[in-house]
């Protein structure tokens, strides 16, 4: 009988302490997959790691800017960021809200190509696609002029 408690006592605390999922779409942007998010890299695509910088420092896709959505993507705001720029948003899966909630936010903001990868980093580095650790923020900046 103790047995069955305390598995019931794990299931049931299990479930109450589950992350919130990331929803699927986000208005105004396009949810892509890793592989569409690979092709748009290729592309030139601006990505944008919305993570923390602890998450950024452990490793982020080859080429992005890190703005933490908790402190300096309110940047992405300023006039100066051409709104035709394409921008590929993400956070590291499927359960961080973070990237939805940056990619609303650009959308809001006036950013006419905002594609949301929903799946993240971890579908990135799972794919082995270009990534880079230990990089710190002055050595990824978004230049507005460049695009």
């Amino acid at each position: 009988m103790r047995c069955v408690l305390i598995l019931l006592f794990c299931v049931v605390s299990s479930a109450s302490v589950q992350a919130a999922e990331a929803p699927e779409n986000v208005d105004g942007a396009m949810t892509v997959n890793v592989f569409q998010a690979k092709r748009l890299h290729e592309l030139g695509a601006v990505f944008i790691d919305v993570r923390s910088d602890r998450e950024w420092l452990w490793g982020h896709v080859e080429g992005a800017v890190h703005f933490d959505l908790a402190s300096d993507f309110v940047n992405l705001a300023a006039r100066e960021w051409p709104r035709e720029l394409p921008l590929v948003i993400y956070c590291d899966s499927e359960i961080c809200p973070r990237g939805a909630e940056a990619a609303r936010m650009a959308v809001a903001w006036g950013y006419q190509q905002v594609f949301y990868f929903r799946s993240g980093y971890f579908a990135w580095q799972l794919h082995d696609f270009p990534q880079i650790t230990g990089e710190d923020r002055a050595g990824a900046t978004l230049n507005a002029q460049a695009h």
